[in-house]
């Protein structure tokens, strides 16, 4: 018995059923309670019925008003009795002029006899405002084209976009010039202090000196010191080949290995190294490259 009377299943099987609390807006409130919320509501809604139908007349009144003050030939058109002293103040006939507005109850005179469906079309004037500067752009063009087209003062927009993607170009040589190791083909420049070129040597001697000799003299490669290349000999060639190598013939791409501030300093070096003359030098293979004005200008000394 009292393993039944412990069973969860047994306790739930005999409990009482209780039915769940209505829920609801009027739950819990007396039919006399429930009578007066009803009554507040309709009343609420005559108030607001009330106060919206006191602001239609409020701003019909003002309406009068207004017509009264600034508008008492619209009066007149409609019959209204306007009093001696109305007048138009100064700002609002400056107003009136700039927008040529047309009062509601004055549409009719600028009504059309054109019917869409029932849609009446009315023959309003553009602002004056807005055609005093259409006209003023009218007069500006030709200044416009003029000084931008003709004179020597103007930039048309082809021009003006070659000048800043000319400064564009030159602002990033600068960046790029203060940035070390964001040096590349395009932007290397030649190194001619003794740092760079001894970390130069340095860095020949580990890494090209087996295949290029001591003294770049050539040996499974070609030699460095004389005229010839055979991927061209300007300090952004040789960057190019130090960077991407030449797989085809054994040569591997150092760029993965040697920071580009590196690269420049190898390549300074192979190109200072150019006519020493080294004993038991390889036999010349390439062609035969002349250095440019431009290149022998374009060195840096740090």
């Amino acid at each position: 018995m009292n393993f039944l009377t412990n069973n969860p299943l047994f306790l739930q099987a005999t409990a009482p059923v209780v039915e769940p609390a209505p829920t609801g807006l009027l739950t819990g409130m007396s039919p006399m309670e429930q009578l007066l919320l009803v009554l507040m509501l309709l009343v609420f809604a005559a108030g607001m019925g009330a106060v919206i139908n006191l602001s239609f007349v409020f701003m019909r009144m003002q309406r009068l008003r207004m017509l009264e003050k600034y508008h008492p030939e619209v009066l007149e058109k409609v019959g209204v009795p306007v009093p001696a002293s109305a007048t138009i103040p100064w700002w609002k006939q400056l107003y009136d002029r700039l927008t040529d507005e047309v009062p509601v109850e004055m549409e009719e005179e600028i009504l059309l006899d054109h019917n869409y469906d029932g849609i009446m079309e009315l023959d309003n004037n553009l602002p004056p405002w807005w055609k005093g500067l259409f006209y003023i752009a009218i007069a500006f063009a030709p200044v416009y084209i003029y000084f931008n087209h003709f004179s020597d003062y103007g930039l048309s927009s082809h021009e003006a976009y070659e000048v800043q993607m000319d400064q564009a170009a030159d602002d990033v040589k600068a960046y790029l010039a203060t940035q070390k190791n964001a040096i590349d083909e395009s932007n290397v420049t030649l190194l001619v202090d003794a740092d760079a070129l001894s970390n130069g040597q340095t860095l020949f001697t580990a890494k090209c000196a087996v295949c290029h000799g001591q003294l770049a003299e050539g040996g499974i490669g070609p030699n460095l010191t004389d005229a010839y290349w055979l991927h061209g000999g300007s300090i952004a060639d040789i960057f190019k080949t130090i960077k991407y190598g030449v797989p085809e013939k054994g040569m591997i791409a150092w760029k993965s290995e040697l920071r580009p501030r590196d690269m420049q300093e190898v390549a300074s070096f192979i190109t200072s190294m150019g006519g020493t003359e080294p004993a038991n030098a390889k036999e010349p293979q390439g062609e035969l490259y002349e250095p440019r004005e431009e290149e022998e200008v374009e060195t840096t000394t740090e």
